[in-house]
């Protein structure tokens, strides 16, 4: 567990989660890693490839009873907590920012909600046949997915979390985990909405094969397929692929990259793998620079990462994005917002924000835009108020009592009186 690499990932880069050696031993005794590469039949895009779900004497999946209690006998709390607690969320995310400084886990993490969430199908509308954020993922029979392995390594890092505040639902938790990591990683600030379901037994888990795959024979045509059913669009897709900025891979485990490079021996946490940029723990526009220069054989380039600057539609934003970090975040920003929302049922069904500042006071009464000498009044303009404020002075009104008639009602009288005066000296 001291390193969780994705040997690739679309939606997320997510290569790496790194734990302190002490982590890394007391992980190590409870989650069996992979006997070979083999194991894992595809070369998820999404997958994390150390510490495996499987073990190397058998196909059963092992997880520790206490985490994973959820997975057998917890539906009845996932049900209780349907809708999250707006407090805990933000106490949560501080957990969670700690979490983070302590075990540079911040790439698993984002891969942990983008795979909750990347099952969705938008040809199917029942809730939770759809997939996707549903919390699905803490169930053992999904976490056997082959895109899945390592997974429940990213699953008992938060489960402390998930134990203390018991009214956030696993659903908004991996989200939180996932945006909060690319903020912290340096990302921009993703609008997100909380309050999302959960499933309630692993019966309402998705089917596998959902998940992109790194090395297909049409690599842009395979990453259209796949993010087309999710509802995603060309930019949101290469914006997605962005986010391999993060994390690295190892090839003893996932098929793909270095066993080392000499921005990955000396870690931080396990050193080793192949990172797609220098600063793998950075969460910039580096990914598309070096992608694009392609000078530099310690960086990683997968096919699919290759397809960014081959596909005409996908190179667009591709070259945009490595000459505009700025434009990058805003898009990636609204992309990780709308993944993370795939799928989704939200109680209430307008979503919860924890984003939300103090609210502004009411602004003071301009008692000039009263109509009557009633209490009624109508919100105006700065221009309007200032407007009204110079004529209400000018018939000797005071900007902090109304007059002791109707102000408009004078004006007309005012207007009745000149009409009446100019008739007359017409006449």
């Amino acid at each position: 567990m001291s390193e969780r690499l994705s040997s690739s990932t679309s939606m997320a880069a997510l290569g790496a989660t790194l734990l302190p050696k002490k982590a890394m031993a007391a992980t190590r005794s409870a989650l069996p890693f992979v006997s070979s590469p083999r194991r894992l039949s595809s070369r998820s895009l999404l997958r994390l490839s150390s510490s495996s779900n499987y073990s190397s004497s058998s196909s059963s999946f092992h997880l520790n009873p206490r985490l994973f209690q959820v997975g057998r006998g917890m539906s009845s709390m996932a049900a209780r907590c349907a809708a999250s607690d707006p407090a805990q969320l933000r106490s949560a995310r501080e957990d969670i920012k700690d979490l983070l400084k302590s075990t540079f886990c911040h790439p698993i993490l984002v891969r942990l909600g983008w795979h909750d969430s990347g099952t969705y199908d938008k040809n199917i509308e029942d809730w939770p046949q759809r997939g996707g954020a549903n919390g699905s993922l803490r169930y053992e029979v999904e976490l056997k997915h082959a895109a899945n392995a390592g997974l429940i390594n990213a699953l008992k890092l938060i489960q402390p979390i998930k134990d203390k505040y018991t009214d956030v639902t696993y659903a908004d938790l991996f989200q939180l985990a996932s945006a909060t990591a690319i903020e912290e990683a340096g990302g921009p600030k993703i609008p997100m909405q909380y309050g999302r379901v959960d499933v309630t037994g692993p019966e309402q888990c998705p089917v596998e094969g959902k998940l992109p795959d790194a090395g297909p024979p049409s690599p842009a045509q395979h990453l259209r397929d796949v993010f087309y059913r999710m509802g995603l669009n060309d930019k949101e897709i290469v914006a997605l692929s962005g986010a391999h900025t993060l994390g690295r891979s190892r090839p003893e485990r996932s098929g793909w990259g270095k066993p080392e490079t000499k921005y990955t021996k000396d870690g931080p946490g396990a050193p080793g793998g192949q990172s797609w940029t220098v600063q793998w723990l950075k969460f910039d526009n580096s990914y598309f620079k070096d992608i694009k220069a392609q000078r530099d054989e310690d960086l990683l380039v997968l096919p699919t990462d290759a397809a960014l600057f081959e596909d005409p539609s996908f190179k667009v934003y591709a070259e945009k994005y490595a000459e505009d970090q700025e434009t990058f975040f805003k898009d990636y920003a609204e992309a990780h917002a709308k993944l993370s929302n795939l799928g989704a049922k939200f109680d209430p069904p307008e979503g919860i924000s924890i984003d939300d500042g103090p609210k502004a006071a009411a602004p003071e009464p301009f008692v000039a835009a009263k109509y009557s000498s009633g209490e009624k009044k109508r919100e105006l303009s700065d221009a309007m108020r200032q407007k009204i404020r110079a004529e209400y002075e000018a018939i000797g009104g005071s900007p902090n009592k109304p007059l002791q008639s109707n102000y408009f009602l004078n004006i007309m009288i005012v207007v009745a009186v000149l009409a009446i005066l100019t008739s007359l000296l017409g006449n």
